[in-house]
């Protein structure tokens, strides 16, 4: 045997509110447009991605220690208000 094992390799992102590497699908990518942070489900919309936990207190760690900004290299602050509602909708299902 080579030492390959068969199970399949997935690409991994880190949380930048928790700080925890998971799959890139367990994970939900936000770009900056303008100067709002906006989720990204599909993962098509073109610039620099950031990626969060789809659940609040992800979201609250990384407005908390203003992570989106320094991911996405965007000067100033972002507002994330598109980005809370889709992650508190996604919740309630």
């Amino acid at each position: 045997m080579s030492g390959r094992t068969r199970t399949g390799a997935w690409p991994e992102r880190t949380c930048v509110g928790c700080r925890e590497r998971a799959a890139k699908t367990e994970l939900l990518r936000t770009v900056a447009i303008k100067d709002a942070c906006v989720p990204d489900p599909r993962g098509t919309l073109p610039g620099r991605g950031a990626y969060v936990h789809p659940v609040s207190v992800c979201l609250d760690q990384a407005v908390r220690r203003r992570a989106f900004p320094r991911a996405l290299r965007v000067p100033g602050p972002l507002d994330v208000v598109a980005l809370r509602r889709y992650v508190e909708q996604t919740e309630g299902c």
